[in-house]
This record gives structure tokens, sequence and C-alpha cells, in this order.
């Protein structure tokens, strides 16, 4: 069986010389580049089944690199990498196609985690439900654009922190998504919070959802690790 082609694209040399041995260590069929026109040219040689991608790079920036895969119609799963960790970057990474999103600096397991994560849930040449409008779980439907949540006719009323779990977790479905991450994810590190205010933020979507935690339909909690989404999601336009 062949092995899974990674394309890890950065302009830290150091970085590519730490990550490309590791990936490789793990299984993986590696190629590096180092900036994005690069790793644009290298797609049509490669043909990855999966691209780490620098956000901050010369020549031609990772966003564009990801908007010019997309527009051509190159469903390629993308991680992006970047040292931005704002709220507004991390919608604009989502938005425009990527299938997940990760600060710098990061723990390179961390990154072999989310590389597994991303491959399970996505078939080779499928969209990401990131580039959706709207999340479906069976009579669960998430409307990223207005912020919105329903169950059937029903609007869920959430908080604007709620939605956000209710959202990264439906995104990473059948993923166990750690407390510390969803804080980093919806909240950002620069908000003064600890890891009970997502507890907080789950139980008020178990009460909109009428989620039973002992017989959960949508959101299992992991003990000593964090929740999982438990339905199979598929995106709507």
């Amino acid at each position: 069986m062949p092995k899974t082609r990674i394309l890890v694209v950065d302009d830290e040399p150091d970085l590519l010389a730490e990550l490309a041995p590791l990936l490789e260590r793990t299984g993986y069929d590696v190629t590096t580049a180092g900036d994005g026109q690069q790793a644009f040219a290298l797609v049509d040689q490669v043909h990855p089944d999966l691209i780490v991608l620098d956000v901050l790079m010369p020549r031609m920036d990772g966003r564009e690199v990801l908007r010019q895969l997309r527009q051509s119609g190159n469903w390629t799963p993308v991680i992006l990498l970047t040292r931005v960790g704002s709220s507004t970057e991390r919608a604009l990474s989502l938005q425009e196609g990527a299938d997940d999103y990760l600060n710098k600096p990061f723990e390179p397991l961390e990154l072999i985690a989310r590389i597994q994560a991303v491959l399970r849930r996505i078939h080779h040449g499928s969209q990401p439900l990131t580039s959706f409008r709207k999340l479906a779980c069976g009579d669960l439907v998430i409307d990223r654009q207005t912020r919105q949540a329903f169950i059937g006719p029903r609007t869920l009323t959430l908080s604007a922190r709620a939605f956000g779990v209710l959202e990264y977790l439906a995104l990473h479905s059948q993923e166990v998504v750690t407390r510390e991450r969803l804080l980093d994810q919806v909240w950002g590190w620069s908000y003064p919070v600890e890891t009970r205010t997502v507890d907080t933020r789950i139980n008020e979507l178990r009460r909109a959802l009428d989620d039973d935690p002992d017989h959960p339909r949508y959101i299992e909690t992991v003990i000593g690790s964090g929740y999982r989404f438990l339905g199979e999601v598929e995106g709507r336009s």
C-alpha cells in the first residue's frame, strides 16, 4: 500500500528540518517547499494527500496558495500554520477552505495528531466542511453565516461562545477535542479564562440541544481528555 503523501511548506529551514524526518518516521512520504510559489508548482508534480501550509511566507503567502487551489477546484486537505492567532485570522483561514489551523509555536506531535484527524474525516478530492455555509447532523443545522443553530423548526438560544464551541466540535466530528484547544480556537489565549469556562458552555449547549450527558446524541465527554461530537456531519450550501 502506498504511503500517504504530505507536502510541508514553510520558509523556516529549521522547522522543515525538524518536521520532515519526524513525519517520515511516522510513516508518511514527505516533500518540502520553502515558499508558496514552489509549493503551488509541486502540487501538480507530487499530488499530495495533505498539505501543511505556513501562512506568512515570501513570494506567495499560504493564504493565496490556498485560495488559488480552491478556485482551481483542488480540494486537497490543508492545515494552515501561523503565528497570528486572532479570531479574525482563524475565521479567514476556515472561510477560504482550510481543513484545520494550528498556531505557531506548536508541538510536532500535535501536528501529527491534526494530520491524522484530518485524513480520517476527509475523502480525498471532496470539499472540507469548512467551505460550507451550513453543517447538518440529523435534524440539527448549524448556520455558520448567521451564527444560528436549529433543531427542526426550533431556533436554539445560544451565546456566541457556545455557538463557537458547537461549530468547532461539529467541524471536527468524531475527534476528541481538548478543553485547551477549544479555549485556543474559540476564545483565543488573550482571554483570561480557565478550562472550566469550556465546561460551562458545554452545559449550555446540552440544555439547548436537550442532550443527556449520560446518553449523548451530540456531545460526548471523554474523561480526562475533552469532548467529542458524535454524529456524522455533512456540509450544505
